[in-house]
C-alpha cells in the first residue's frame, strides 16, 4: 500500500497526502530525490565508507538492546556514539566480527550498519537534501512551527530501490493513534544509556492527544518503494523493516524532525552540538 503519487514540492504536502498521513501514521512520497540527487548521495556514501579508517576506531556495534530494548548488555552508550552529535562516525553490524578474535568477518565498507550523526552538517551533498525548501515545506504541512533537523529518523529517503527482498519498511496501519511510546533511550548519570519506561499520559503520543491506547494484534503492510522516495514516518507508528539477508544492498538516509518549541530533555541520548540543531525555517523562503 502507499500513498497518492503526487510528489511534495516546495509548497508542502497536498491535501490528499495529508489526509493518508493522519489516517495511516506515515506516508510514502515517490521522486522526492532525483535520480541525480540519489546517486550524488550513494557516491558520497560509498566514498565515506571507502575512506574511514579502522586504525582507532573502538569497533561500536549500533544496537539498542532488541526490539523492546530490555536486553541492557546491548545498549550502544559508549563515548564513541554519545559524542557523535558534530562528526560522522561509523557504527558496525552486531553481527560484523567474530566471537572467537573479535576481528571483522567481512569487509568494512559492507560491515557498517549506521553512519552518524552530523551527516545532515557535515557532508555537503546529504546537507543540500536535507536543508532545502521542499523539506522546510514538508515540516510546515505536518504542522511543525518550528522545525528542527537531527539525524535519527523521521524522513527516510530511499538511495535504492528497497523491496521485501531486502528490507524495505513495514507499517501497522493507524497505529500511531492507538499505541503509546513505551520507553525512551537516554543517558545515564554513571555513563552509557538506558531505556527509561515513559509514565501513561507523560508524552507518549496518545493520551495526551485525547486517544485512546488500544492493545490488539497488529498486521503489517509492507511500503516497497524506489530510489529517490522519501518515506515520512511518524513517531509513534509501528514499523520494522526485516534483516537483509539478500545479496543487493539497500542504502537509506534517514534524519528526524522535532519541534524547537518544546524543551529539549538533556538525558536524551542524541544532545544538540554547541551551535544547536540545524533550523529547517531558514530555508522556507530560500
Amino acid at each position: 500500500m502507499s500513498s497518492t503519487a503526487v510528489t511534495a514540492t516546495a509548497s508542502g504536502l497536498t491535501p490528499e497526502q495529508l489526509q493518508f498521513w493522519d489516517e495511516n501514521g506515515y506516508l510514502i512520497i515517490p521522486d522526492a530525490l532525483s535520480q541525480d540527487t540519489a546517486d550524488m548521495l550513494l557516491a558520497e556514501s560509498h566514498r565515506l565508507l571507502e575512506e574511514f579508517t579502522l586504525e582507532g576506531h573502538p569497533m561500536t556495534r549500533f544496537t539498542t538492546g532488541g526490539e523492546d530494548g530490555t536486553d541492557g548488555s546491548k545498549h550502544v552508550g559508549d563515548d564513541y556514539f554519545l559524542n557523535s552529535n558534530d562528526k560522522i562516525r561509523f557504527f558496525f553490524e552486531e553481527d560484523a566480527f567474530d566471537p572467537a578474535t573479535g576481528k571483522l568477518t567481512k569487509p568494512k565498507t559492507r560491515a557498517v550498519n549506521k553512519i552518524g550523526h552530523a551527516l545532515h552538517t557535515l557532508s555537503p551533498p546529504f546537507a543540500s537534501a536535507s536543508l532545502n525548501p521542499t523539506n522546510a515545506a514538508i515540516a510546515r504541512s505536518l504542522g511543525f512551527r518550528n522545525p528542527l533537523v537531527l539525524q535519527s529518523m523521521g524522513f527516510w529517503y530511499a538511495l535504492e530501490d528497497a523491496t521485501q527482498e531486502n528490507g524495505c519498511l513495514s507499517f501497522a496501519l493507524g497505529s500511531h493513534k492507538r499505541c503509546p511510546i513505551k520507553k525512551r533511550f537516554l543517558r545515564v548519570p554513571e555513563g552509557g544509556t538506558s531505556f527509561e519506561d515513559v509514565v501513561e499520559g507523560k508524552g507518549n503520543g496518545v493520551t495526551e492527544k485525547g486517544l485512546v491506547t488500544i492493545e490488539r494484534k497488529e498486521e503489517f503492510v509492507v511500503g516497497e518503494v524506489k530510489r529517490g522516495s522519501l518515506v515520512l514516518i511518524h513517531g509513534n507508528v509501528l514499523h520494522k523493516s526485516e534483516k537483509n539477508l539478500s545479496g543487493k544492498s539497500r542504502f537509506i538516509y534517514t534524519f528526524h524532525v522535532i519541534e524547537g518549541e518544546n524543551e529539549y530533555d538533556a538525558r536524551n541520548w542524541l544532545q544538540p552540538p554547541s551551535e544547536g540543531f540545524s533550523k529547517l525555517n531558514e530555508w522556507l523562503n530560500g
